[in-house]
């Protein structure tokens, strides 16, 4: 028995997976007929026919289930790719949500700064962007109900989006074993009605959200002291970067996106952009996942961090 499907993505898992079920329920269905039929029908002292097989027909028979095969695996092949690429794009005013897992807790916070450990709270019918990343080591987002698994990666940046349209509370799991206490990672997505989510987010310590938290970190961990148009320093003005393409040392460009910009605050020799020294000191050790994840809502914001 499925889990209940609570998101506007399962219906269409569901239909792909039961329609598999079916292909695969009918292929055995006719193996095994096949197989009684032709033990009663040759068994030893029937009357059956006996004989060479004919050639032609042989050949015939694995021409036909060789092609049938090929076109029912390229069939599925596509409606899978179908199904899972209509997930890739992202509405615009899509609800962002920041998940830093750890062993063995998820660490989620809302865009006006709620946090929460092991439970998610959303509004119903409103579109969600996780993006995620990983503390330590590997971990899974992995809540059944919406049919959505995505890997948490340490050093890296991974989104996944769905739609709630099912009020309730529903499991969610660490799906990638990540050590002694896996099994404990655990916890709950609670999808409610807009009123009362609203009601729930202002009931919560309203804390500065994770742009005005980056903006304080910007400073205090000098950022500033290099880019910003007042210094002397020769560094890469921020203003309105986000989801631009960035020339690199070497040749070639690079987006902007959540990905370069974790790379530069904590790689920053990786890659270099064009025309700059790398004179950059790495902040590993230094800043935490969750301080870049409040740095890049920063730099993300329109007009970016530098004020003109």
């Amino acid at each position: 028995m499925l889990p209940i499907a609570a998101s506007t993505y399962a219906p269409r898992i569901d239909l792909l997976f039961w329609l598999m079920v079916g292909i695969s329920g009918a292929i055995i269905l006719l193996v095994v007929t096949l197989l009684v039929w032709f033990s009663f029908k040759y068994r030893r002292g029937t009357k059956a026919k006996r004989g060479a097989l004919m050639t032609r027909f042989t050949r015939e028979v694995e021409i036909t289930w060789t092609v049938a095969t090929f076109f029912t695996f390229i069939f599925l092949f596509w409606w899978g790719a179908a199904v899972l690429v209509a997930t890739v794009p992202i509405p615009k005013h899509a609800m962002e949500i920041h998940v830093v897992a750890k062993q063995w807790m998820w660490k989620i916070e809302h865009p006006d700064g709620q946090r929460e450990i092991d439970a998610l709270h959303l509004p119903l019918g409103v579109p969600v962007k996780l993006v995620m990343t990983s503390q330590d080591v590997i971990h899974s987002f992995f809540v059944p109900a919406f049919r959505v698994k995505q890997d948490v990666l340490p050093g890296r940046y991974t989104e996944l989006n769905f739609t709630p349209d099912k009020v309730g509370t529903f499991p969610l799991y660490c799906a990638e074993y990540c050590g002694t206490d896996h099994s404990r990672m655990t916890g709950g997505v609670v999808v409610m009605a807009p009123g009362a989510y609203a009601r729930w987010s202002q009931g919560q310590p309203q804390g500065d959200s994770l742009a005005a938290q980056g903006k304080v970190l910007f400073t205090r961990l000098g950022c500033a002291g290099c880019h910003v148009n007042s210094e002397t320093v020769h560094a890469p003005d921020l203003f309105g970067i986000y989801g631009k393409p960035q020339p690199m040392t070497g040749g070639g460009f690079r987006i902007a996106d959540e990905g370069y910009l974790r790379d530069s605050i904590m790689l920053p020799r990786q890659d270099v952009v064009a025309g700059y020294a790398p004179i950059m000191p790495s902040y590993q050790g230094v800043a935490s996942e969750e301080d870049v994840v409040k740095l890049i809502a920063y730099l993300k914001q329109p007009g970016g961090s530098t004020p003109r």
